[in-house]
């Protein structure tokens, strides 16, 4: 069922946390000019947010991905702009050899992991989403599939990684737990995913659905401890932990744009996304 884009209230929210983590060291100006908008948003006298009475809908991750596949690699991203240059920094780590791309949406990291000499197979839930990614590297292999139950023999893949999709699930051992039956001992898991700090401020994140209704694939918040623990019961060990902060970018159109210095100071120094590296001990460490 849909319910009402409750525009007012989520930047009544931002204002709200701006406050929250500046009152104590914020000049003054800073202090009234968020009290101001407050003020403004809550009693309807503030100019008029976008898209406010739009219904929203909860879509499954393959109903929600078939439907945001056509625009999805035409929007400016702060998750994927802050996270990037530190995953394809460890793809450029380590012998290549063949690698899976797990959830591959539209073919990013297939894309960036087939550029550095890997053999890739990219597999993904959606059947309109592998279409795009088949487009953009037709040098890879793609294979229809789940995270909770990839379609890859045991110890087949020398490196898998898996991009801002394990946070679709409500339990993370299933797709760790597949990662690392698919690589092979001595190989690498690389995961990146949303930070469950901005998934527990923020929320949902809300895309254009068939053009002019709004949805959202639910984001699950894993803390830190439940990642390790999910290792450690796949038998893998972790190596490196990486928490790249915001970068001040604000999702063009949307509703922080109207109240930009709030959602800057709110998301200033917060994590956007978490990245693991692990490895799979080879046979003979065992």
């Amino acid at each position: 069922m849909g319910s009402e884009f409750r525009a007012r209230e989520l930047v009544l929210g931002i204002e709200g946390l701006a406050l929250l983590r500046h009152a104590m060291d914020a000049d003054e100006e800073f202090i009234a000019a968020r009290l101001a908008e407050i003020r403004a948003y809550a009693d309807g006298t503030a100019a008029a947010l976008p898209d406010r009475r739009k219904p929203v809908s909860e879509l499954g991750a393959a109903d929600g991905y078939a439907s945001w596949s056509a625009v999805y690699d035409s929007l400016p991203s702060s998750y994927i702009e802050v996270e990037e240059p530190i995953l394809h920094g460890l793809l450029d780590r380590g012998p290549v050899g063949t690698a899976l791309d797990a959830a591959c949406g539209t073919g990013r990291q297939t894309a960036a992991l087939t550029a550095r000499g890997y053999r890739t197979i990219g597999v993904d839930q959606s059947p309109e989403m592998l279409a795009h990614a088949q487009r953009k590297v037709p040098a890879a292999e793609f294979r229809q599939g789940r995270l909770e139950k990839l379609p890859l023999d045991d110890d087949s893949v020398d490196l898998a990684v898996c991009s801002l999709a394990l946070t679709h699930l409500p339990d993370l051992s299933a797709g760790i737990g597949e990662l690392a039956r698919v690589v092979r001992p001595g190989g690498r898991v690389v995961v990146s995913d949303l930070h469950p700090f901005v998934i527990s401020l923020q929320g949902q994140c809300l895309f254009v659905h068939d053009t002019d209704r709004l949805a959202f694939v639910r984001n699950h918040v894993h803390l830190p401890g439940s990642y390790l623990s999910a290792f450690s019961a796949a038998g893998l060990t972790v190596r490196e932990c990486h928490e790249p902060v915001f970068n001040g970018r604000l999702a063009p159109g949307g509703y922080e744009e109207s109240v930009a210095d709030a959602a800057r100071a709110a998301w200033e120094g917060i994590p956007l996304v978490v990245i693991w590296a692990a490895e799979k001990p080879a046979q003979d460490a065992a």
